[in-house]
């Protein structure tokens, strides 16, 4: 059985130096908060290298209830299940279509230990992001709709898969296969007549804030009257935001930027950052132009970095809710982040993907092969595939 539980974190986005042992969970339920060091112009220092060491789900399962924090036997438990998971490498059923969209290498994906917490949300109390408004909610039903239609000739509906509930299996290509996307497209399609079909992954474009979870490293760099952080996640979708600390106030509504627009200020030792103005192209959980975070970061001992950060979008959500983060100080020396971001400038893969598509799209013209609407390019297979994690 392969260690799916890797000594150090270092898998995906940092190179690291060897690192044998498993790692230790560094933050604590309750412990004595230290005094925060100082950089040398007297600001709380939050500088270094920093990385969430466990796993926690962003929403609370139900299985979870009211319990806020797991115990010690379940978290050995959790961890002992997941160990022992397979994963996309698993094969299914021979020849068929989910047998060649679940044979996907999997020996280098990790999994943290299970985190003190059983979601990443504390507020609403239930560990659950709040209902969507009535507009949110026919908007998120008009996209899931539009998407259910482009898959409905694939092996994902015929075989009536979880990623296609609310759709039908119909034999041919949907008739609104060439209609644009309801809003700017942020998420996987089963379409492919170019890069804007593509997720914002996929186009090399990060998600950007707020950051949670994954394998995600963060370093923090402080000047006297600026702060700035990189964030180093995924596949080399890396980027930077820079923290304004004068006093100044946001940029005018018109202008809009893929992080947003950050002014942060300093509460004792705890560096609070409100973050406006973000691109309608962004998108996080549904939200878009409306986005409004309020960051809080204090440095809570040596090596822990404690990240609390409120999320509003009244066009979204029935109400605010908010989220805690742990990190844990990397080395400094024998690490290294990567700035210059891999993923757009090596992205080969996209134009070959959609050249792919172009010569399936002559060859069923022509007579050979299949119509290429009936193959399930948006991967909804590959993730129906994957064994389920009994920490989600």
């Amino acid at each position: 059985m392969r260690d799916r539980f890797p000594g150090s974190m270092m898998t995906v986005s940092v190179a690291a130096a060897a690192v044998g042992a498993v790692i230790s969970v560094s933050v604590t339920r309750a412990s004595a908060q230290a005094p925060a060091p100082k950089t040398a112009w007297g600001e709380p220092d939050l500088q270094g290298i920093w990385t969430d060491e466990t796993d926690t789900p962003l929403q609370r399962p139900a299985k979870w209830a009211d319990q806020e924090f797991f115990t010690e036997a379940q978290r050995r438990d959790l961890d002992r299940a997941r160990s022992q998971l397979g994963g996309k490498d698993n094969r299914a059923e021979r020849g068929t279509e989910l047998d060649v969209t679940g044979s996907y290498n999997d020996l280098f994906i990790s999994r943290k230990h299970t985190g003190l917490r059983t979601s990443r949300i504390v507020d609403p109390p239930n560990g659950r992001i709040p209902p969507l408004t009535p507009q949110a909610q026919k908007t998120a039903a008009v996209e899931r709709e539009f998407r259910l239609a482009l898959m409905q000739a694939t092996e994902t509906c015929r075989i009536k898969y979880a990623t296609c509930n609310g759709g039908q299996y119909v034999a041919v290509r949907s008739p609104r296969y060439e209609e644009p996307a309801p809003r700017y497209n942020a998420a996987r399609m089963n379409r492919h007549d170019g890069p804007e079909d593509a997720n914002l992954t996929e186009r090399c474009l990060p998600g950007g804030l707020p950051s949670i979870g994954g394998n995600s490293f963060r370093r923090i760099v402080q000047t006297p009257g600026g702060i700035t952080m990189y964030y180093d996640i995924g596949q080399g979708q890396g980027w930077q935001r820079n923290i304004v600390m004068n006093g100044s106030p946001h940029l005018p509504a018109p202008i809009r930027q893929w992080f947003g627009d950050s002014r942060g200020h300093w509460e004792g030792d705890t560096l609070v950052v409100d973050v406006t103005n973000f691109s309608p192209k962004t998108d996080y959980q549904g939200s878009r132009e409306n986005l409004h975070l309020v960051e809080r970061w204090t440095r809570t001992g040596p090596t822990s970095l404690a990240y609390e950060v409120t999320i509003e979008d009244p066009t979204v959500w029935t109400r605010p809710w908010t989220v805690k983060q742990e990190f844990t100080k990397q080395n400094d020396q024998e690490n290294r982040i990567y700035y210059e971001p891999r993923c757009v400038e090596g992205n080969y893969a996209l134009p070959g993907w959609l050249r792919g598509h172009r010569l399936e799209e002559l060859a069923f013209k022509e007579g050979h092969g299949p119509d290429p609407a009936t193959k399930d390019g948006s991967e909804a297979l590959t993730q129906a595939a994957v064994p389920q994690d009994p920490l989600q």
